[in-house]
């Protein structure tokens, strides 16, 4: 992995928190109430908070480090092809967001090479809390170093996920869901990324979404892993372009896996 010249991780770690929380305080401008959205393509739903959100991210990034390319779950990819990419969800857990649900967050996540070296997940409406690392520095917390549980028990450990009926309908996933959720201490949605966030600072030991865009991961890898824990799509791949994603503690990773695939 290489930066730029004259451009280092923490430059990009500190531009990344000044950023995700701009953006924060633009969202919570709208935030509070049931908010109007519109379906997209896919179905998801989107809000002008969203749309907002997201070209003011563009614009600093642009503003600030002008050779690095940019993709965003509102406006797509520019500059593709370039060394540096900045991956962006300007708000994760619309559905939270839009009923004035407060654990929703803004993701940004930095490749250079193609390897996720920079994450920072932003939850404006947590009293502006914030988890963030970048490679080889260790994960933060507030401006605290975060560290993931050393539980090595699923029956003392929290399991949680975003949406229990979607794990229930994933292929191949059901059956070790309910398996894992009769043995887990406590198991609870609270999901998107504060679920994973959750994880990488000790207060739960795992996160399970058998759905993720790039955008909705882009952070997570190097969070979880500067945190001291794992994070891999269901296959056990680690990476945040594998359309699924698992966090943990690590000590129960591998556990998790097999009870998820074991069908």
């Amino acid at each position: 992995m290489s930066t730029p010249r004259g451009e280092t991780l923490q430059e990009w770690l500190e531009a990344a928190e000044l950023f995700a929380r701009a953006a924060g305080d633009l969202t919570l401008n709208h935030f509070g109430g049931v908010l109007a959205a519109e379906a997209k393509g896919d179905g998801s739903p989107v809000t002008v908070a969203d749309r907002e959100a997201e070209a003011l991210l563009r614009e600093r990034i642009r503003s600030r480090f002008p050779g690095h390319g940019i993709l965003g779950e509102e406006f797509g990819e520019e500059g593709a092809g370039s060394a540096v990419r900045w991956i962006l969800d300007p708000i994760d857990g619309t559905r939270s967001f839009m009923r004035g649900v407060p654990l929703y967050g803004v993701l940004i996540g930095i490749e250079a090479d193609g390897e996720p070296v920079v994450g920072v997940a932003h939850f404006p409406a947590l009293q502006g809390e914030t988890v963030s690392a970048a490679r080889g520095r260790g994960c933060w917390w507030n401006g605290r170093p975060a560290r993931v549980s050393r539980t090595t028990r699923l029956e003392e450990a929290a399991l949680l996920t975003t949406d229990p009926e979607r794990v229930l309908a994933s292929p191949g996933t059901g059956p070790g869901w309910r398996r894992l959720s009769r043995r887990a201490s406590v198991t609870r949605s609270w999901g998107d990324a504060w679920g994973h966030a959750l994880v990488a600072t000790g207060r739960a030991e795992v996160m399970v979404d058998p759905v993720l865009s790039s955008w909705d991961a882009a952070p997570l890898l190097t969070i979880l892993e500067e945190a001291g824990g794992r994070f891999t799509d269901l296959q056990g791949r680690p990476g945040i372009h594998g359309g699924s994603g698992v966090s943990s503690n690590g000590i129960l990773h591998d556990e998790i896996l097999a009870e998820l695939r074991a069908g």
